[in-house]
């Protein structure tokens, strides 16, 4: 069995083939060790055949088992990297189909890459950033260890409305996005995950956030547009992304005939309501409305064990902040 160790690493490299969603969650204990060993940065690149745009499954369809996979995989990182106190960890989860080009520079910055022994071999030539690391073998397995924590989710799947098109021209979400942490890519990813062209992106404005704990540790409006950005093209290049200051709950929402489709997290549905009833105001047409069941470990509906790991898996930008007023020195 893999142990946890000390980090020797400062950013590593996981790249793993998967064959199913329920295959996923044999990886749980190969993110831990790497999560243990590594400091400041892990990127997690899932290969697929079910990500291909031309034969893969509907995002749509397929949108309770993706944002499964999201959540099991970030909870997995998230929680070792707290439990070692490296609560600002950067973790990344990528979802690529075999037909995808990877990018050049996937490798750029990583100091180690890591595989599990067994996988078939990538149809797609990798780029020479990455095949140029350092390789580590991790042993394949875990689902044993991993029944105890972790339901299989075979049988929870919900059915999803087939009628509904498998893409999204336009999808809108909105946050305020500080310090941007797994809950809050969680919901990037899944809006991307549904849009075909572009994603439009409200930031909460920095003058409806002075009632925030810990204000002064805020992260400024410039640099909450950037990471949201430099995120969401590292996820799904391609599309356009259109991120823009909002000054109340509707943002574009109110008044982009556009937009079809809008992206809450559980406790913002109530923001949904308020959207809803300004777009009927204006005689525009309602959005198609997907839900994030668990972005913070305060609000959860998952209805497997991982629910009880998120809400010890400290997810929110309150928490963070908290932590970095308690542990970073005042210059």
């Amino acid at each position: 069995m893999l142990s946890l160790t000390t980090p020797d690493l400062d950013r590593a490299l996981l790249l793993a083939h998967l064959e199913s969603f329920e295959v996923a969650h044999a990886l749980g204990l190969a993110i831990s060790h790497i999560t243990a060993r590594t400091r400041t940065r892990l990127l997690i690149v899932l290969v697929s055949e079910l990500f291909n745009a031309d034969k893969g499954i509907s995002p749509t369809a397929a949108w309770d088992d993706v944002q499964r996979l999201l959540t099991y995989v970030y909870v997995q990182a998230t929680r070792i990297a707290q439990e070692h106190d490296r609560v600002l960890m950067d973790v990344d989860v990528l979802l690529k189909g075999t037909a995808d080009k990877l990018s050049e520079g996937l490798g750029d910055g990583m100091q180690r890459l890591f595989r599990i022994a067994g996988e078939p071999q990538f149809r797609t030539q990798l780029p020479r950033s990455v095949t140029s690391l350092p390789q580590t073998w991790l042993p394949p397995g875990g689902l044993a260890y991993l029944s105890s924590n972790y339901s299989h989710p075979a049988s929870q799947t919900r059915v999803c409305d087939e009628s509904l098109p498998s893409l999204y021209p336009v999808v809108a979400l909105g946050g305020t996005f500080d310090h941007l942490h797994a809950g809050h890519k969680i919901l990037l990813s899944m809006s991307a995950w549904i849009a075909a062209e572009k994603v439009i992106v409200g930031v909460t404005d920095d003058e409806l956030l002075i009632k925030k704990s810990n204000k002064e540790i805020l992260e400024k409006l410039p640099d909450r547009i950037a990471r949201v950005r430099g995120f969401l093209e590292l996820f799904k290049p391609g599309l356009v992304y259109d991120i823009v200051p909002i000054k109340d709950v509707c943002g574009p929402t109110a008044w982009d005939p556009n937009i079809q489709a809008l992206v809450l997290s559980r406790e913002t549905v109530s923001g949904g309501a308020s959207i809803d009833k300004s777009r009927k105001e204006k005689s525009l047409p309602p959005l198609q409305t997907f839900v994030i069941d668990v972005i913070s470990s305060t609000e959860t509906s998952l209805d497997h064990s991982d629910a009880e790991l998120l809400k010890q898996t400290k997810m929110s930008s309150t928490f963070i902040r908290q932590w970095i007023a308690n542990n970073v020195v005042k210059m």
